[in-house]
């Protein structure tokens, strides 16, 4: 799979190879201009437009001097975001920061995607009180080709670099690395949140984790990046970055800093473990009914940091909520953009329907997958373990415990009850998922 523009390179050539990648992808393109109404827009403009969402940078008036220089140069700046492909699913959340990448690259910038597939077989550490198994490398490549595949849902492939870590780490010798680590101190390590609390607890860590800061601040001299993007609980790592890059004499990046989006729940940050995220392929209907089941505290976090609204959008947003109209109507509104975000119009308005029909009418949709059967008996674990209405016999069984399935309406709450099949029998499973059964009869041959 093409994943992008891929740089080979060695560490000691690094530097040139990357600036002179940057200025080429984004070759016969304007450089940090973008046109609107007729108008190049000034500096002062291009930072309202990047700082929407974002929670702070570091320092600003240093991102203010690089997009002048920019543009007195016509160089592009290379924005770095990291990813680290421990799992192959991304969820919005994730988007966050890379629809950050996609404003500068419409700029005229270049996005640079660096795949840590060293760092994702140590596992970033922040907010961890354990460590991370291992991943074998064939498992971090398969999980970056499908990661990128997610991220082209809104980056511009034309102007994104796709760098892998073990193009510099690769041939680099001990000796080099040893003198890598020099440019840190135990205590600089220790003053990282996660390090500090599990030392203090007695909660063990290994000594390949006090590493993690460290190769991701390199990747930061290897690209050369000129910004670095990512979510407010990874200030340590990016300025480490910073650091890193002052000790070779580099111009230092700048921490472009995002919040971390909540979860459906409404309670903990989105992530795949907790059950409370959007996945990027997740169908336009689950799309829609996520969003309509978020509390209503969250619709403004969202519309800015799932719909990526613009500021006056937000505000006429939040004066309809304070005349009184109903949030279910506003969510619709939330939920029709995001999934238009990802889809297109005629799938959010599919969606929209479908969510009207099944949850406001309490009807069965009209359309639903629908799958033959012959035997005449199944057990229920098995039913929904091998028509995808569940991931394992251990969620089927809580899925029934939690009173989520139904069929032909009626609740099932035995997970040892043998389901006798029946002809256009229906199955519901949560708020979302349907099934038809069509039983099919067995011709024995004598």
């Amino acid at each position: 799979m093409d994943l992008g523009v891929r740089v080979p390179s060695s560490a000691p050539i690094i530097y040139d190879s990357a600036l002179k990648r940057s200025i080429s992808v984004v070759k016969n393109k304007p450089m940090n201009k973008i046109m609107k109404s007729g108008e190049i827009l000034d500096i002062q403009k291009q930072m309202e437009i990047i700082k929407q969402g974002v929670e702070e940078i570091i320092p600003e008036n240093e991102l203010i001097k690089k997009l002048n220089y920019s543009h007195k140069k016509n160089i592009p700046l290379r924005i770095k975001y990291g990813i680290d492909p421990t799992a192959s699913d991304v969820h919005i959340g994730h988007m966050v920061p890379i629809r950050i990448m996609r404003r500068f690259q419409d700029l005229g910038h270049v996005g640079v995607i660096v795949i840590g597939d060293y760092t994702a077989q140590i596992g970033d550490p922040t907010g961890k009180n354990e460590s991370r198994p291992h991943l074998s490398a064939e498992e971090v490549k398969q999980n970056a080709e499908k990661y990128m595949e997610q991220l082209y849902h809104v980056l511009d492939k034309d102007k994104t670099e796709v760098r892998y870590q073990s193009e510099w780490f690769g041939p680099m010798q001990l000796s080099e690395f040893i003198s890598l680590l020099g440019k840190f101190t135990m205590a600089q390590i220790m003053a990282h949140d996660t390090f500090r609390r599990r030392y203090e607890e007695s909660l063990p860590f290994g000594l390949h984790e006090l590493m993690y800061p460290i190769l991701q601040a390199y990747d930061s001299v290897a690209i050369k990046a000129d910004v670095e993007l990512g979510a407010t609980e990874q200030k340590f790592n990016i300025l480490a970055g910073r650091d890193m890059q002052r000790y070779f004499n580099m111009p230092e990046q700048v921490a472009v800093l995002m919040p971390i989006l909540i979860g459906t729940d409404g309670v903990e940050k989105m992530s795949k473990s907790l059950g409370n995220y959007i996945a990027i392929f997740d169908s336009p209907e689950d799309k829609y009914g996520k969003i309509m089941s978020i509390p209503d505290e969250l619709i403004e976090n969202y519309f800015l940091y799932a719909a990526f609204s613009s500021p006056e959008e937000i505000a006429a947003m939040k004066k309809e909520l304070e005349k009184g109209i109903n949030p279910k109507l506003i969510k619709q509104n939330l939920a029709r953009r995001v999934v238009e975000l990802y889809h297109n119009k005629e799938a959010a308005e599919k969606a929209e329907n479908h969510f009207n029909t099944v949850f406001t009418r309490k009807e069965i949709p009209d359309e639903i997958p629908t799958v033959n059967m012959s035997q005449q008996k199944i057990w229920i674990v098995d039913l929904l373990r091998n028509n995808n209405l569940s991931n394992s016999g251990n969620q089927a069984k809580a899925l029934i415990k939690q009173g989520a399935v139904h069929i032909n309406g009626n609740t099932i709450s035995d997970s040892s009850a043998d389901i006798e099949v029946k002809n256009d029998m229906i199955i519901k499973v949560g708020k979302r998922k349907f099934l038809k059964i069509k039983l099919i009869k067995k011709f024995r041959i004598s």
